[in-house]
């Protein structure tokens, strides 16, 4: 269903940027003409795919291309910012007067920083990732004191429209799942790669291992996903079964490997940390 507003993507030509604005297309929650885009680069060569859920990025008829973020903070009724930290205070929006949303997936910039930098005051922060291109991110967020029901609601649908969501009540569970779910496929990926080294030193030829441990980890996300029971139960439900993976999962159980994963969490989350702490400008 397509919505009746129009969204801004500042960093719009960006890997996290693009992935939203293409996950929000694809789901024809916007149409192109709704879609205004900034970035520094004016690299728009990832809209000039031919797609027709993207419309003609190249013809000016679409998708509005702009270098100036004002640009949105001007025409839009919600602007999505999708930029690195460093780049926070290099934005140049002046949105007191904003009468739309403002959204914030920068990792580790609060939202207090947010309306420092912006003059906002209706601000949600949330944390998403480029899974979103494909209708798979999660994304949850915590909103400002501002925020209205109605800013809620905007907020939800568009969140659904290129993956899962939920509002959090505490804004610093959101540097939490900077760590969690900021990555992808990041974590996952370094286990299948580990799985993959396993079998290529075991015989395996290399491109039938990768092909296989993909195909695995694609499976298994699939199966996580959908599936009524949690993470724990089917751990248990394959360790009753006491056959060759209950001997893999009991041999993981009794090493340090949880300790090693709740290890390299721990310091993601206090990268996060660290860069909501520091001061965006650099000074």
């Amino acid at each position: 269903m397509t919505s009746e507003f129009r969204i801004g993507i500042v960093g719009g030509t960006g890997q996290l940027g693009s992935a939203i604005a293409h996950g929000l297309l694809r789901k024809q929650f916007i149409t192109p003409e709704q879609l205004w885009i900034s970035s520094r680069s004016n690299n728009v060569t990832a809209f000039k795919s031919g797609e027709p859920s993207t419309g003609s990025a190249g013809s000016g008829a679409a998708i509005q291309f702009t270098t100036c973020n004002q640009d949105l903070i001007d025409h839009c009724d919600v602007v999505i910012i999708a930029v690195p930290p460093p780049l926070l205070a290099a934005l140049n929006i002046k949105a007191e007067s904003y009468k739309g949303l403002l959204i914030s997936v920068i990792a580790g910039v609060t939202i207090e920083q947010l309306q420092h930098y912006t003059g906002a005051e209706r601000v949600i922060r949330a944390m998403t990732n480029p899974a979103a291109e494909k209708g798979l991110a999660y994304s949850p967020w915590c909103a400002s004191s501002e925020v209205t029901t109605e800013d809620r609601q905007v907020a939800l649908a568009l969140f659904n429209a290129f993956g899962q969501t939920d509002e959090v009540t505490r804004e610093g569970q959101i540097d939490q799942f900077t760590a969690l779910i900021g990555p992808v496929p990041g974590f996952v990926a370094y286990y299948a790669d580990c799985m993959v080294d396993y079998a290529v030193k075991a015989g395996i030829d290399p491109v039938i291992a990768e092909r296989a441990i993909r195909q695995l980890f694609h499976a298994s996300g699939v199966v996580l996903a959908t599936a009524e029971t949690s993470p724990a139960d089917q751990v248990k439900a394959m360790i009753e079964y006491a056959g060759t993976t209950a001997a893999g999962l009991n041999a993981m159980q009794a090493s340090p490997l949880a300790d090693a994963i709740a290890e390299g969490l721990a310091a993601a989350y206090k990268k996060a940390q660290v860069i909501s702490s520091a001061d965006p400008s650099g000074q």
